[in-house]
């Protein structure tokens, strides 16, 4: 049992470490017992080294290969996909540690650890992730160093300072292409992960949903206003309606998913804003304020006026969005959509339908009825809270007669419920309400707590108009947000109890928070947001609208300047010791001496001395100096070497007279 040849110990330790490095963000998407297949190919490796075990033969690797992909089969239940795939990747790079025998060996670990920090940005782009991603990168490249055998092998703090001064150089470079190479879509997408736990608003909702997201602190979307931001009043940001309800459950109508909306004009004074939304639970929605128009490709607006895109978002996406809050909506309501927005379950709650009916007669203008509603939240003893009690069979009478206790979502499903068997169109809508500004970046933030529900109505000549019983109940959830609203009552975030969010009183830990807040938002806007858009933008902002042609001939001459400044043509040197030992194998070769490729010097200039042994004085002294100074350390010292390359040249120049003499 020997050790494997060629892998200095130096760059060993730093390949198990950066081993170690790149696989620790992996740990939350990679089946558990991973890390015992980690843990044991390490030790293993170990203990090749210290020549107390041995390198595993085919057949044991083979089947540690098979073992380890039914695993991976057990554990995801397919073997394609993106967590299938980072988990065959990552055990590969596992295993690889194990056979590692020879140089070709160990940079193949090498590559295949970088290509995992690079898989690892598809789970996560955020600015942590970015810093830490540098510390496997400089482990790869100073383990990457260390196996030139090179001076530096037996010192480990050397070759790393030299492992960050490449990096270092290599920054301005890294620059450059980020900010000039042309952006291009990519030829496919991954798909989200299946078997995954996503929190966001769903296509089929109760209220008891929507109350749980106002337990999660998970971010949803940052949006930036072109000018001053509006009221928190007034920023309801819409999501998609809901048409349909069974008696318990809220969803969407296949008929607001299926058609377009019609044709409109903005009216009125405009609001531009640019939103940064994540992805959750495979949606296809975006979001903005009513009405909500974009130029994204790819995204159309349908007939309850939302956003669609064709693909599901799997990637935060930044996008800018105008909205025009006076527009009249459907003025004229196609018979389609009035039977949808007046349908109400079969039979249940007959306590409800017969207030609403009650409220008609009394109300026959839905303007006034609505007030009325409005009213009653207000005066009678209903309460704001996560915590609503169950509700039994007729959920909309239990609520609004017995429990008058719930979420948004209750008084928007009631209300919505009252109007239909009033005879008034109605629907509810979904999506967030208000937001938390960030003084140094002048933007919000909007998160899974902030979601909504509020109802929209439909009035002959003024279409759809919107109204939010929750403001009646609870005017602080409106104006102020869901911690003062339930802070008499209930703790915020009580699920999460190391938020930092809930040290939003405390000065100098919120300063902290938003801080590092705006930190992110800036990598998310300035980095992984700069595409193919934003980079012609910011080209066209510099060059004065030239970008679009002059891309490619600037790009090119920044090239060639930065090849010029990097490489300084002008200060190089001629080799003086490689042209010397050229000049010596041209030498020899017209003697029928030709050095054979992979040839060493040392092995050339003994088979030279062998057959030329007259003049093998000559060879074995230029070649011994040679050798010495250019991979000995020896000082170089070319007039040394020039004189014994000229009595080697001497020595050849007479055994070629001696060969004419003797042929005349």
């Amino acid at each position: 049992m020997t050790q494997a040849p060629g892998i200095p110990r130096i760059s060993l330790v730093w390949l198990l470490l950066a081993q170690c490095l790149v696989i620790v963000p992996f740990w939350a998407h990679v089946p558990l017992w991973m890390i015992g297949l980690w843990l044991g190919c390490t030790l293993w490796r170990v203990q090749i080294f210290r020549m107390r075990a041995a390198f595993p033969g085919l057949v044991l690797k083979i089947g540690m290969v098979v073992a380890t992909a039914a695993g991976v089969f057990l554990s995801r239940g397919v073997l394609i996909g993106l967590d299938a795939a980072a988990a065959l990747l990552v055990a590969t790079f596992m295993l690889k540690v194990v056979e590692m025998r020879t140089l070709r060996d160990a940079r193949v670990l090498i590559y295949l650890g970088f290509f995992c920090v690079v898989v690892a940005y598809l789970y996560d782009a955020s600015l942590p992730w970015a810093l830490y991603s540098l510390l496997p990168v400089t482990a790869l490249v100073t383990a990457m160093i260390g196996l030139q055998q090179t001076r530096l092998v037996a010192r480990p703090m050397a070759t790393l300072r030299l492992a960050l001064s490449i990096l270092a150089q290599a920054l301005p470079l890294m620059l450059l292409f980020f900010v000039f190479f042309p952006r291009m879509e990519p030829l496919w997408s991954l798909p989200i992960p299946s078997g995954k736990a996503q929190t966001g608003l769903a296509e089929s909702m109760t209220p008891g949903d929507v109350a749980e997201l106002g337990r999660s602190a998970e971010l949803v979307m940052q949006v930036s206003f072109d000018g001053p931001i509006p009221p928190r009043q007034s920023l309801y940001w819409r999501a998609f309606t809901l048409e349909r309800f069974d008696g318990a459950r809220w969803s969407q109508s296949e008929l607001a998913r299926g058609l377009p909306v019609s044709s409109w004009q903005p009216v009125g004074p405009e609001l531009r804003y640019r939103i940064i939304q994540q992805p959750g639970g495979g949606q296809r929605w975006l979001y903005g304020l009513d009405v909500a128009r974009t130029d994204l490709p790819g995204v159309r607006q349908m007939a309850d006026y939302r956003l669609m895109r064709l693909q599901p978002l799997d990637r935060p996406l930044m996008y800018s969005v105008t909205s025009s809050p006076q527009v009249i909506r459907e003025p004229q309501l196609p018979e389609s959509i009035r039977r949808q927005d007046l349908r109400l379950p079969p039979k249940g709650d007959p306590r409800s339908q017969q207030w609403a009916q009650q409220l008609h007669d009394r109300y026959p203008q839905p303007d006034a009825l609505v007030q009325a509603l409005l009213q009653h939240f207000r005066n009678e003893d209903y309460h704001y809270t996560l915590k609503p009690p169950a509700l039994g069979a007729d959920s909309i009478d239990g609520f609004l007669f017995d429990s008058r206790r719930g979420f948004c979502a209750h008084y928007a499903g009631a209300m919505t419920f009252l109007l239909r068997a009033a005879g008034i169109p109605a629907r509810m809508v979904v999506g967030y309400q208000g937001g938390e500004l960030n003084p140094a970046g002048h933007y919000l933030t909007l998160r899974q707590f902030d979601a909504h529900a509020w109802v929209e109505y439909w009035q002959a000549g003024q279409g759809w108009r919107s109204v939010d019983p929750t403001a009646a109940v609870s005017p602080l959830r409106i104006d102020a947000g869901p911690e003062e609203a339930l802070a008499a009552d209930e703790e915020f975030l009580g699920d999460a109890p190391f938020s930092p969010l809930r040290l939003r009183h405390f000065a100098w830990a919120n300063d902290l928070r938003l801080g590092w807040d705006n930190l992110n938002y800036g990598w998310q806007r300035w980095v992984l947001d700069y595409q193919a858009a934003q980079q012609l933008d910011f080209l066209n902002r510099w060059f004065k609208g030239l970008a679009g042609s002059m891309l490619p001939v600037g790009l090119t001459l920044l090239l060639l300047v930065l090849a010029m400044v990097v490489l300084k043509p002008w200060q190089r040197t001629a080799d003086s010791q490689l042209q010397l030992y050229q000049g010596f194998e041209t030498l020899l070769a017209r003697h029928g001496l030709v050095r054979d490729t992979g040839e060493g010097a040392q092995a050339f200039a003994q088979r030279a001395a062998r057959q030329l042994s007259g003049q093998a004085p000559a060879i074995e002294a230029f070649s011994q100096t040679f050798i010495g100074q250019r991979y000995g350390g020896q000082p170089a010292d070319l007039r040394l070497l020039r004189q014994q390359f000229k009595a080697v040249r001497a020595s050849l120049n007479g055994v070629h007279r001696v060969a004419v003499r003797e042929s005349l």
